[in-house]
């Protein structure tokens, strides 16, 4: 894998990931398993490791590193309430 190769799987991903978040907060489940299927198959490109980048391509990569945390922090905020609820129903019984 290239350094372009590189920022062009974090970009993908980066992209998947906010759709994703967007799904989840509409509610969107049908929508959302697919992206995270898309977004695990992308990010599978990564498997046997990447190159180290350097000067504007090491920043963007943080860059996209930070939307894809901050996609998953939103998501996360729609699901583990939900979690939480369901694991009481099921407690309950």
């Amino acid at each position: 894998m290239k350094s372009n190769d590189v920022l062009s799987m974090y970009e993908n991903l980066a992209g998947l990931s906010g759709q994703m978040k967007n799904a989840a907060q509409a509610g969107e489940w049908n929508a959302f398993d697919k992206l995270n299927v898309q977004a695990s198959v992308a990010a599978g490109a990564a498997i046997c490791g990447v190159p180290a980048l350097d000067g504007a391509k090491r920043q963007r990569k943080i860059d996209l590193l930070k939307q894809l945390m901050a996609n998953d922090r939103a998501i996360r905020d729609v699901t583990e309430p939900w979690m939480g609820q369901l694991d009481r129903a099921m407690c309950a019984h």
